[in-house]
């Protein structure tokens, strides 16, 4: 069955939730109080997901936020104040490691339409834009089943995996420059939510 690619990228994107979540809360940085525990199991069943213990018992006794994007409740429901990228509807799903789209990548890159290769521009057009559209799918499965906890800036982000076998290691988003999806280490193991707190996820990168 042929795949709709551009029908595919426009329906995921409405798992992003840019209007209700993407600016951040005033005195983010002020450390908002803790979650109370109705309050975080009414997230877990909301979003799907069951936090990972270290940031549900972060949430609880320290903060809904604070040196991160909040963990909080609006009139559409529980998100994470800050954050544009977190895509809600992939959340539930497992975590890609990259070596398990590694294959598939090179294959897509492989795949890019040239011009020379087509009858004419319109015919060219019409396949590139379902290879961009695939792209843009493909890019954005990569962050399935992790949270954007942080704004690093300059495009870069920290995550922290909520689902599968990485479930609450902290990872990197450098693809603004690098194009790769890193996992954050310290002392050559990976970097748990606790032993990220106060580091800079820079800091924690094997380059």
């Amino acid at each position: 069955m042929t795949i709709d690619w551009i029908a595919e990228a426009q329906r995921l994107a409405q798992g992003r939730r840019f209007d209700e979540f993407s600016s951040p809360s005033s005195g983010q940085d002020s450390s908002p109080a803790p979650l109370s525990e109705a309050q975080v199991c009414e997230a877990e069943a909301e979003l799907g997901i069951i936090f990972p213990v270290e940031y549900r018992e972060y949430l609880l006794r320290q903060s809904a936020g604070g040196a991160m994007n909040r963990l909080r409740r609006t009139a559409a429901g529980w998100g994470w104040q800050g954050d544009s990228s977190t895509n809600y509807d992939l959340l539930t799903l497992v975590f890609p490691h990259p070596d398990s789209y590694r294959a598939y990548e090179d294959e897509l890159d492989a795949r890019e339409p040239l011009e020379e290769n087509f009858p004419d521009h319109d015919a060219y057009q019409q396949a590139w834009k379902q290879w961009d559209a695939e792209y843009e799918v493909f890019q954005e499965r990569k962050t399935s089943g992790a949270v954007f906890i942080r704004d690093n800036g300059c495009g870069f982000s920290t995550l922290l995996v909520v689902t599968g076998p990485n479930r609450g290691t902290m990872w990197f988003d450098g693809r603004a420059t690098c194009d790769q999806i890193l996992p954050l280490h310290l002392d050559g193991r990976p970097v748990s939510f606790t032993h990220w707190l106060g580091r800079n996820s820079m800091d924690l990168l094997d380059w």
